[in-house]
């Protein structure tokens, strides 16, 4: 594994260096050598914040977490994303197992607001998946729903957490 390790308002001094690696390079069995991990490291006032975003064959893996000792941050971002990549290997292995895939329709209602104020515009790829992998991604970024292109259909859909550890996908009318 390779580590692209940046400071905001931190020197990474070798101290740091070596703590993100071995730390982060525990996680190495459940990658390729050719991956590369962005770590970046920021203080804030009291605040020691480390994100770590380990892109792999279409996902991303991504873990946040801040404490008062950056130290700290770096175990418990490596605990978060162990946790992630045993979670989804499970997920993905079960999916795979069953060979089926449930989703619930979801009919969106007009809009009842009159204004709406745009805070924030992201542009991204859309790339073609399943909705399997689409929920394994959303759940790897630890969003609420994510935009894909349904590789079995061709037409872009959505898939959104629900309660009780379910999800959804909304697709097109055609």
């Amino acid at each position: 594994m390779q580590y692209m390790i940046t400071g905001k308002n931190i020197v990474v001094t070798d101290g740091l260096r070596s703590a993100v690696t071995s730390k982060i390079g525990k996680l190495e069995r459940y990658f390729s050598h050719d991956v590369e991990a962005h770590v970046t490291l920021s203080v804030e006032k009291d605040r020691q914040k480390i994100e770590v975003t380990i892109p792999v064959k279409g996902n991303i893996i991504r873990a946040e977490q801040e404490s008062n000792d950056m130290y700290v941050s770096i175990d418990l971002v490596e605990e978060i994303i162990e946790r992630q990549l045993k979670k989804y290997k499970n997920k993905i292995q079960e999916a795979r197992q069953s060979g089926a895939v449930t989703a619930d329709l979801y009919e969106e209602e007009d809009d009842p607001f009159d204004t709406v104020d745009i805070k924030r515009v992201k542009r991204f790829a859309v790339k073609p998946m399943d909705p399997v992998e689409a929920c394994v991604q959303m759940e790897l970024l630890g969003h609420d729903f994510f935009v894909f292109r349904n590789s079995e259909t061709d037409e872009v859909n959505v898939v959104y957490k629900r309660r009780g550890d379910s999800y959804g996908l909304i697709e097109p009318e055609l």
